[in-house]
């Protein structure tokens, strides 16, 4: 293995980002001689984006970390079509609207983890509807279609899955990866970029990019991917027992952010420090290494680290402060979901109303699996009518999530 030498490239292989490259040591190189600009593409689909795509916008962040220019391209146009990556189904398609208030809310997100500004290492945030809304078909087919193999193109498993599986595959979303690939010779030129990095179903679409600007331009640009982030138990990143782990505290309170990490399975507290925190690396070597109950301090830490840096130093205090009181203490604590009850309700429109469950049936389900809890009881009968008079009452769904009922 050649033995890299720029920082950026050492920060990412010790921190576990790399699955795919092309051309590293070249990279690498490049990297030492001058500020690089590399970008990722996000697609603006809900007003949120989610843990899934937490581990792209770190890599961003290191990227900017080791002195380097991070581009944060959202697909207002791509967005218009969907990607069918690794999709079973056609995305539900935004309207103009829609789009922008999503790219508007997202924005808010990036700037928590990214420095933006007019610098050469601070971050930009484009939208390539800026120039796929432009395009005129004729001539984007005669100048950019020739350089596509449709042959080539069906042999991406990306898109030969969902042939394999006889799902529809439309014309419209076919066209997504000449698109993407079109965002990357954009970004060349307007930009300087040198780097696209993306998830490891992305690298089709990275490719593409990269021969695209070399048949045009004659511009050598590069390829990152990450590894797929499943947990120690093979599940996916960021998906719970109650949806998504969104990173908007408008659409999950602090609270249950931070109860995500704190959550960790043991066999992933190291990996997800090095991916997820700023933590040294010594540190971590430290915090991974503990055995038995000592581990829980190692998630703590982790839970308090990865909430501070996406909601803010205030709400990790106050959501690890509602932990302690509430499971050490055994009392409430004051940042949990709270649902407003007059009078009585059932155990189920609780847990529906609590957002731990996204439907009576799936609460139905839950009760009957011993999953919810009453106070420190488990809930054994799911037509169980609960009474909120003056002190608030503490229902809990699984391990990972608790909420209050208060009278009102």
């Amino acid at each position: 293995m050649t033995l890299h030498t720029s920082k950026l490239i050492l920060s990412l292989r010790e921190r576990g980002y790399i699955h795919q490259t092309t051309d590293i040591d070249a990279l690498d190189e490049l990297a030492v001689r001058q500020i690089v600009p590399g970008y990722i593409g996000f697609d603006p689909t809900a007003p949120s984006l989610h843990v899934g795509s937490l581990v792209q916008i770190m890599l961003l962040r290191r990227l900017q970390q080791a002195g380097h220019k991070p581009i944060v391209l959202m697909g207002g146009g791509t967005g218009k079509i969907g990607d069918p990556s690794f999709k079973e189904e056609s995305r539900k398609l935004l309207d103009h609207d829609g789009i922008n208030a999503n790219v508007a809310s997202i924005r808010r997100i990036f700037e928590r983890f990214l420095t933006f500004g007019d610098g050469p290492t601070d971050a930009m945030m484009v939208d390539n509807a800026d120039w796929l809304d432009k395009l005129e078909y004729i001539p984007f087919l005669r100048d950019v279609g020739q350089h596509f193999s449709v042959n080539r193109m069906l042999s991406f498993d990306s898109v030969k899955l969902r042939l394999d599986r006889e799902q529809s595959l439309s014309f419209l979303e076919f066209n997504y990866m000449i698109l993407q690939a079109y965002d990357f010779l954009e970004l060349s030129r307007r930009a300087g970029c040198r780097l696209q990095m993306g998830g490891s179903d992305q690298w089709g679409n990275i490719v593409n990019g990269i021969e695209l600007s070399r048949r045009m331009d004659g511009t050598e640009v590069y390829g990152i991917t990450t590894p797929l982030i499943t947990t120690a138990d093979g599940g996916k990143m960021g998906k719970t027992m109650s949806g998504a782990v969104w990173l908007h505290e408008d659409q999950l309170p602090h609270f249950d952010y931070w109860q995500f990490w704190r959550n960790t399975d043991d066999r992933d507290v190291g990996r997800f420090l090095r991916l997820f925190t700023d933590l040294p690396l010594d540190e971590i070597a430290r915090l991974e290494a503990l055995q038995g109950a000592e581990i829980n301090e190692a998630k703590k830490i982790l839970a308090n680290a990865a909430t501070a840096m996406c909601r803010g130093e205030a709400a990790a205090v106050e959501a690890a402060e509602t932990a302690r009181r509430t499971f050490e203490e055994g009392t409430a604590g004051g940042s949990l979901p709270t649902l407003t009850v007059s009078g009585e309700i059932s155990i189920v429109d609780a847990l529906v109303g609590l957002g731990f469950c996204a439907s009576k049936g799936e609460a139905r389900r839950l009760i009957k699996g011993g999953g919810a809890r009453v106070g420190a009881e488990k809930v054994g009968d799911e037509a169980m009518v609960i009474a909120v008079s003056a002190d608030p009452v503490r229902i809990a769904a699984g391990k990972k999530h608790h909420g209050l009922l208060i009278a009102g």
